[in-house]
């Protein structure tokens, strides 16, 4: 139908695969339409059609590894740099914090999982690596607005007008950056929480106002949290447990 959408486009908007994956799935046939088999690319559906996948594809896509890493400083997110390990050689049986049912699944193969949400080498905490474009778009693409949580130590003085700065008003290379919800929990700590992510964000956002930055974690982006999770260690994301 000419006045529809894409259903490769709708998949998207669903939450059922990645754009590109959802191409892949139409071509195999694997994806039905109100009980209808459709496997032309391009096809357009009625926006509330009833779009699921085949069996065969939901079993593969269960089978998409997403692990949370708690990364250590020292450690390069996903582009290298001589001298410095990358995130996914942490991911290995030996740092393996899975328990109960999770430590029955299979070990990820690493060279098949791609960081959704980088970490500057100096900073440490919650890190996705994933296999699921679904969850990828959802942490890191254009227009997501997920929520992620840091503790920052900062050296200088904290005062309200430094507060309101931080929160609101502040623009790098250019563009403004979106409001932020930052508290002033102690002394020399703040928590922010930002839904964007621009390269050293935080870093650059604290030497506009004359602070320094001593350390950087994130503890938690959507509702999943680094809770107990120890240094260098990894883990599956739970069964049940969603961004």
């Amino acid at each position: 139908m000419d006045d529809g959408i894409r259903l490769s486009r709708l998949m998207a908007e669903q939450g059922l695969c990645s754009r590109r994956e959802a191409d892949r799935l139409i071509a195999a046939g694997q994806v039905l339409v109100d009980g209808i088999v459709v496997n032309q690319l391009g096809s357009r559906v009625h926006p509330l059609a009833d779009v699921q996948l085949s069996t065969e594809a939901r079993n593969q896509r269960q089978s998409l590894a997403t692990v949370l890493l708690h990364k250590p400083p020292g450690v390069v997110s996903n582009q290298p740099e001589k001298g410095y390990p990358e995130a996914v050689s942490l991911i290995t049986a030996q740092n393996r914090a899975d328990s109960g049912i999770q430590r029955q699944r299979p070990m990820p193969k690493a060279q098949n999982l791609h960081v959704a949400g980088r970490l500057d080498i100096d900073s440490a905490g919650l890190l996705v690596l994933t296999q699921d474009g679904t969850i990828a778009r959802a942490l890191i693409g254009p227009n997501s607005r997920m929520e992620k949580e840091y503790h920052v130590g900062v050296d200088g003085e904290i005062t309200p007008a430094v507060i309101e700065q931080l929160r609101h008003g502040l623009i790098l290379d250019g563009r403004p950056l979106r409001p932020a919800r930052i508290s002033h929990t102690r002394p020399g700590q703040l928590e922010f929480v930002l839904t964007q992510g621009r390269k050293r964000q935080i870093r650059r956002m604290c030497e506009l106002v004359d602070l320094s930055v001593r350390t950087l974690v994130r503890v938690r982006i959507g509702q999943v949290l680094l809770d107990q999770l120890p240094r260098g260690q990894w883990r599956h994301l739970a069964n049940g447990e969603v961004f």
